[in-house]
């Protein structure tokens, strides 16, 4: 049963594909997405089945795929990355029917975002590698095209197009190479044969193909150094699309590195594992450091997506060393810990990048300097804003508190330790975990302050109205997940637990779940989110009842950054630069901000100022340092291979002549 739905996922999201393509005008984004709609169901549906039952449901075909066949077998791991996409993509599909603008509505786009969404549900479901490798490509390529939908309205979109096409297939050339490795190696491409020989391989053949599919994996997560395509492509997609890749796609980054690193190599070595958590820690830091200091709303989501695949890794990472240093309890703590995070990063990411997207189609930007007062104008979509923010800000009673909490359990319990590499690496990732904390709640404390409360800094902001009801619908539908996983993180754990002993062989179970509290084996820390939650319930029913018993009369009401003052305009107010300037001031040297200041006089007189206006701009260290260099580097040898076809034929002889000279001599 559950094989026949797998099937009837693939066959609906085609199926969509094809309507969106030949559908008429009128009924063409309906239709596609009401197709999509049920594909995402039906991967809901056999997910759901597959994390319950514990059986695989797998396809197998040499129609398709002649020489490999195509060959899919989803476990309870990969079924819990399809659960997730699915509900993604049903919150997405939900926005769209509403969204205006950015190209979603054309032809192409109706056809492509279908594919999309199906490869996103299919790649943990693919069990050789070539399966791997075309549902793989075929999720970058069409993210692509659908990046560059309003290409044509918008010349930036075509620059972020082109960052990330070149960032995927680095990714691609790295992954390929790794796996073509395994398999060559292991004499076999499927899956579970590797798993079966890899842990008998030459420690060089692990060791590199490891490394690879590390950074083919961590170019689509978004890991820095690898991330420069993130905050220039998400800005630049629709709002569905945004939140697709950062909510479901950045995802199968993390899901490549545990499935490859631990299910299919076995694990590794410490240094293997350290690696990971250096990536983790070095992304959680820059993305929440670029996140604090960004005024572009879509932008500061983009880089506080890194931030939080940082986190995601540095899970990964801690669970890796704690299982190659014989910790087994803690390793599966601390690997639940992530794909916990995982799933609460999927619904507080999904709720805030569509949203944003509400906010940006009412008042036409996302420039935070220019927003301001859409709390009141806005009321549905400002407060499914509000509480994604709450959420990724790890703020009790929502999702993300519980996920970062454990994962800090996870860290602190392998201290103390005679391993040397635990002593050095588990401080340092509880440290980075409390500065990125303190990053990310000041980064949404100004996006609240700045963009919902206030006072309105542009006309279009004024005149704000609140969106299409299926909008903030879908955005909504995300923002309540926040709100009941935080309050019953139960409700998920006991699924996540299931997928992480499905893939790394341990069925011993770390967390414990009793009722509405959650704790560790063998430690004395407990959580209990819901009671949580009745304590901060009951603390704020105690302070209005005694606001309303202390001073019974009338409450002045003043405009919030009024601090009391009777007149207050936009132009007293903090806008998102002077908030991150003092930021922006320590990290200068991180940060490398382009200050410009135009001052404009009075008609009457040059001496006297009329206005002055100061533009900062935000430069990220490593375009700046690295990709940049090596793009006028690769120019100056594209200049060169220009130069040689030169249209004569001795020279392209010469050339033959010389590749067979190698040829013969390499095979001799």
């Amino acid at each position: 049963m559950t094989s026949a739905l797998l099937a009837g996922t693939a066959l609906t999201g085609v199926a969509a594909a094809v309507a969106g393509g030949v559908a008429p005008a009128r009924v063409r984004t309906g239709v596609s997405t009401a197709l999509t709609l049920a594909a995402c169901a039906l991967g809901l549906v056999v997910g759901a089945e597959v994390l319950h039952s514990g059986h695989v449901a797998g396809i197998r075909t040499s129609s398709l795929m002649p020489l490999s066949g195509l060959s899919l077998a989803l476990d309870r791991f990969g079924a819990l990355f399809v659960v997730i996409t699915a509900v993604v993509g049903i919150c997405a599909m939900v926005f769209r029917l509403g969204y205006d603008g950015h190209g979603l509505s054309s032809r192409t786009a109706s056809c492509i975002l279908p594919l999309f969404v199906t490869a996103l549900m299919l790649v943990p479901a693919a069990s050789n590698v070539t399966t791997f490798l075309f549902l793989w490509e075929l999720m970058a390529i069409t993210s692509l095209f659908l990046v560059l939908a309003d290409q044509g309205r918008r010349a930036e979109v075509q620059v972020a197009g082109q960052w990330y096409a070149v960032m995927t297939q680095i990714g691609a050339v790295a992954l390929i190479l790794g796996l073509v490795l395994l398999a060559t190696h292991c004499g076999n491409q499927s899956f579970s044969v590797i798993a079966l020989r890899a842990p008998h391989l030459p420690s060089w053949v692990r060791s590199t193909a490891f490394v690879l599919t590390v950074i083919g994996f961590g170019s689509k997560a978004g890991a820095v150094p690898l991330h420069v395509w993130l905050p220039r492509a998400h800005p630049e997609a629709p709002g569905p699309v945004s939140a697709l890749m950062s909510a479901a796609m950045v995802n199968l980054g993390v899901y490549g590195i545990i499935r490859f690193g631990v299910g299919l190599l076995g694990g590794g070595p410490s240094w293997w594992w350290l690696l990971i958590m250096a990536l983790g820690a070095l992304s959680a830091m820059f993305g929440a450091l670029h996140s604090a200091t960004s005024k572009d709303l879509k932008r500061l989501l983009a880089y506080s997506t890194t931030d939080n695949v940082g986190l995601m890794l540095l899970g990964v990472g801690a669970s890796g060393l704690f299982a190659s240093t014989g910790h087994r309890a803690l390793s599966l703590v601390a690997l639940v810990a992530a794909l916990l995070h995982v799933v609460f990063h999927a619904a507080f990411k999904g709720s805030l990048f569509l949203s944003a997207s509400s906010i940006q189609q009412a008042t036409g930007s996302t420039d935070l300097d220019g927003l301001g007062g859409l709390l009141r104008r806005m009321p549905m979509s400002g407060p499914i804003f509000l509480i994604g923010g709450l959420a990724i800000a790890a703020l009790p009673p929502l999702s993300g508190f519980v996920s970062e909490w454990l994962l800090l359990q996870s860290m602190l319990h392998g201290l103390p330790t005679s391993d040397v590499s635990i002593a050095l690496a588990m401080p340092i990732g509880v440290g980075v975990l409390a500065l990125t904390g303190g990053l990310t709640a000041f980064t949404f404390a100004k996006a609240i302050g700045i963009g919902l409360l206030g006072l309105p800094r542009t006309p279009r902001a004024g005149q704000a109205t609140e969106v299409h009801r299926s909008m903030w619908t879908g955005a909504g539908l995300l923002a309540l997940l926040c709100l009941i996983f935080g309050i019953a993180p139960f409700l998920v754990i006991g699924a996540v637990v299931d997928a992480a002993g499905d893939v790394t062989g341990m069925h011993h179970s770390g967390v414990m779940t009793h009722g509405w509290q959650i704790g560790l084996q063998g430690t004395p820390g407990l959580l209990a989110p819901g009671l949580l939650a009745l304590g901060l319930l009951g603390a704020g029913g105690v302070v209005v009842l005694a606001r309303r018993l202390i001073q019974p009369g009338p409450v002045r009401l003043t405009e919030a950054w009024g601090c009391g003052r009777e007149l207050q305009t936009a132009q007293m107010e903090y806008t998102a630069t002077s908030f991150g300037e003092p930021l922006t001031r320590v990290f200068e040297d991180v940060l490398n901000p382009a200050r410009d200041i135009d001052v404009s006089h009075i008609a009457e007189s040059r001496y006297y100022t009329e206005a002055a206006v100061i533009h900062t701009t935000l430069d990220d260290a490593f375009e700046r340092r690295f990709y940049r260099p090596a793009n006028r580097i690769l120019q100056q040898w594209g200049g060169i291979a220009r130069r040689v076809p030169n249209g004569s034929v001795h020279r392209y002889l010469a050339f033959g002549f010389f590749a067979l000279i190698v040829v013969l001599v390499a095979l001799a």
